[in-house]
């Protein structure tokens, strides 16, 4: 049987015991950016926006878009393809589709007026 180091603690978010990582968000997916990002740009049509939500975005809702290609339009007016690879309490996290390639970033969930995902 082969040694296996302690458990430390897992990245995630700040402010919580083992939790680093900049800005409150993830510092990124394991083994890199690129290791979990979409290898095709996202459906080239932009989707209807559906009837905005009053309150913030639940991160039960969201959580069935990991891993899809999801639309996200902004409180701001702001509106793109987004592909989450994490959903937190009130942060979400994922690759965003810059027009060329994509980018990893992540966002608070109340900033998010409504969401589909494909």
């Amino acid at each position: 049987m082969g040694f296996l180091p302690p458990l430390g603690p897992s990245p995630g978010f700040p402010g919580m015991p083992g939790m680093p990582g900049p800005g409150g968000f993830p510092p990124g997916p394991p083994g890199g950016p690129s290791s979990q990002a979409p290898t095709a740009p996202p459906p080239s049509f932009t989707p209807q926006q559906s009837v905005a939500a009053p309150f913030a975005v639940d991160p039960g809702a969201i959580r069935r878009c990991l891993f899809r290609n999801t639309y996200v339009w902004l409180n701001n007016g702001q509106q793109f393809w987004f592909f989450p690879i994490f959903v937190g309490r009130t942060s979400i996290a994922g690759f965003r589709w810059t027009g060329f390639f994509w980018t990893y970033t992540g966002f608070d969930l109340r900033l998010i007026d409504s969401f589909t995902c494909f």
